[in-house]
């Protein structure tokens, strides 16, 4: 288990600051809901540039900072901004939407002004359904020329994508083309029904399982973590003790169909059994313990996912908010946590979904419904404790 190098009760590892809800796609797991006109009420660009320079007033090591949207290439300012950012000594990214403004000169642009790296989304193995995904025709060739011209242009390049019922069965194509392609990382996110999201298919707790034992045995080939699904840490440590001890994790963990289907496809693409890199160990970070999420207006909530505001930036400093407000320093304490979360031995290192237990219960400390683990169950867990301290 990956830690960061700074205190999260301190500094976040990473904020995430929504530029703009304005986007010209219509996507259909859209936490925002994104519209096509922008906002009048948006942090401005000294007000953004105010809300950078309290992300660099949480000391060495800075946040990384990641502007998001909508579509930040909406806003006009977008370069100066990311210019600013870097001149206050942020490492800055940019997550675009497929759109006709991420052209090649535009990424020339951010690369020039100082930004570090882009995160591009591929939710599908093809243009017909990626399109289909995002609701507008012409999206999936916008993107991977955009994949490429990053890369050319020697930009860090992330590719997420959003996994339901539609398109769980493209995983395996879409990592083929993560290793195909390259990338730094490729970041699976597992749907929370929150805005537009609220009308697809989730996968429910046994299907989740056998993903993300499926991503794990990707692990050795492609970088790969995940979003909303904290969850894999304990996978990670379950599959980290079994493979010490020889024993099956299919039968130990009592996988399903679908992990074998998906692993029969990882294996049909070379993507498992010939290990290309060593494991990347999954990060602990969560809404509100490493991770801050700032709205177009300012409001500074624990993750872009969970539309429940702990203050705003024009009223009260990012750093007081996420060091001391009540919500923030909740999420920290995992004693806070019922149902199977609270009682689970994982729960140190996982804690759950807050964005899916309170947009499925509306109780924000409830278990996570996406998880089926039976807290005791896993025999094994006392040769973990190593990883489960850290």
């Amino acid at each position: 288990m990956r830690l960061p190098r700074q205190d999260v009760g301190q500094r976040p590892f990473i904020v995430i600051w929504e530029a703009t809800q304005a986007c010209p796609l219509a996507c259909l797991h859209c936490r925002a809901s994104a519209r096509p006109a922008r906002d009048p009420a948006e942090l401005d660009t000294d007000e953004a540039t105010a809300l950078m320079a309290q992300v660099a007033d949480f000391g060495h090591p800075a946040p990384l900072f990641v502007i998001t949207g909508g579509d930040p290439f909406q806003r006009p300012d977008l370069e100066t901004l990311v210019r600013r950012g870097t001149e206050l000594g942020l490492a800055v990214s940019v997550s675009p939407s497929g759109t006709p403004t991420l052209t090649r000169d535009a990424l020339a642009g951010l690369r020039a002004a100082g930004a570090r790296a882009v995160s591009l989304s591929l939710d599908a193995a093809d243009a017909a359904g990626h399109d289909g995904f995002r609701g507008v025709p012409g999206v999936w060739d916008l993107t991977a020329r955009a994949w490429r011209d990053a890369l050319d242009l020697g930009l860090k390049v992330q590719i997420n994508t959003t996994v339901t019922r539609r398109n769980v069965g493209d995983l395996p194509d879409i990592a083929a083309g993560v290793r195909d392609r390259g990338a730094l990382l490729w970041s699976v996110f597992f749907l929370v029904p929150t805005g537009r999201g609220r009308a697809l298919s989730a996968l429910d707790a046994a299907e989740t399982e056998d993903v993300l034992n499926a991503l794990y045995d990707l692990g050795e080939v492609v970088p790969v973590k995940t979003t909303e699904a904290h969850h894999f840490r304990r996978v990670c440590l379950q599959r980290d003790v079994l493979a010490r001890r020889g024993e099956d994790h299919v039968r130990a963990l009592g996988l399903g169909p679908l992990y074998r289907r998906l692993g029969d496809l990882l294996r049909e693409r070379g993507l498992t059994g010939r290990p290309q890199r060593t494991r990347r160990p999954p990060l602990r970070v969560s809404a509100g313990n490493g991770f801050a999420f700032v709205s177009h207006r300012g409001d500074v909530h624990p993750s872009g996912f969970l539309p429940v505001p702990a203050g705003n930036v024009r009223q009260r400093s990012l750093v007081e908010i996420y060091r001391d407000s009540e919500l923030f320093t909740g999420l920290r304490d995992p004693g806070r946590l019922g149902g199977r979360c609270g009682a689970c031995e994982f729960r140190a290192v996982c804690g759950g979904s807050r964005a899916r237990a309170y947009a499925v219960t509306g109780d924000l400390w409830a278990e996570d419904p996406s998880c089926g683990y039976l807290p005791g169950s896993f025999p094994r867990v006392e040769e973990g404790k190593e990883s489960l301290a850290t």
